[in-house]
């Protein structure tokens, strides 16, 4: 188990509360713009930016602030010129943590990236002493009870996905990235509801967390998403149930 779904379960839960639209806007609508500079504009031959607008509208931004970043990244409106930058660190209890910015000031999301491992009482590692130990997958995320894992499996393998993991919290699809359109599409037909589905990093191996130590690292984790560049973050934590429950109740 990966421990994505489990950190995923516990965000979406708090996010009623925490998250401020205009800031997940502003995010949702760099990543966009970022990956319509990449590979072009058309979603068709540009599955990232498919995700990002999908994300977009899941958040209800407005058709035409979508529209716009898109044009800026193709370049036929004026915008800022923003660049993708990948920080590495560890947190409490070893766990290793990549975070995934996107930035027009390298030098200020750095300087600030730095201080909220520290004041977390993690640190910001040089290049690759963690990067290693992930590998980009598929991730499609059901709530628990939306379907039985086994009929989830027979679906998701069939159509090419790598595994079915289940807890309490979620059940999570790992694919290869090669995979992931067609095992969504066929989850999809099957007329099950996706709480989400994304391209992630996920560690090949994970830490087990105690409560305390979940504490820490989840506090070094928001402290992250809550900064203005920061569009992603991953770790090789995986939470046992009954410690997601506990940091679920806040």
């Amino acid at each position: 188990m990966s421990g994505h779904s489990k950190w995923s379960t516990i965000k979406h839960k708090k996010a009623a509360t925490d998250k401020k639209r205009s800031k997940v806007w502003s995010k949702l609508a760099k990543a966009i713009t970022i990956s319509a500079k990449m590979s072009g504009g058309n979603i068709d031959d540009n599955p990232r930016l498919r995700l990002a607008i999908d994300k977009a509208k899941k958040e209800n931004m407005p058709k035409d602030t979508i529209e716009k970043a898109i044009l800026k990244g193709t370049g036929e409106l004026d915008g800022e010129s923003y660049e993708e930058i990948l920080y590495e660190g560890y947190g409490a209890g070893g766990v290793a943590i990549m975070c995934m910015a996107t930035t027009d000031n390298r030098n200020r999301t750095g300087g600030e990236v730095k201080k909220i491992f520290e004041k977390a009482g993690g640190n910001l590692g040089s290049p690759n002493c963690v990067a290693f130990q992930f590998a980009q997958k598929g991730v499609i995320v059901l709530e628990s009870d939306a379907v039985e894992e086994d009929r989830l499996m027979e679906i998701a393998l069939e159509a090419g996905a790598d595994d079915v993991s289940s807890s309490e919290a979620a059940h999570e699809v790992i694919s290869s990235t090669d995979a992931f359109e067609n095992v969504r599409k066929a989850i999809e037909e099957a007329s099950l509801t996706i709480q989400s589905a994304e391209l992630a990093m996920i560690a090949d191996n994970t830490i087990e967390l105690d409560l305390l130590t979940a504490k820490k690292v989840l506090r070094l984790v928001e402290g992250l998403e809550d900064q203005d560049d920061v569009d992603e973050v991953y770790s090789n934590a995986d939470i046992p149930d009954d410690v997601v429950a506990e940091l679920a109740k806040g």
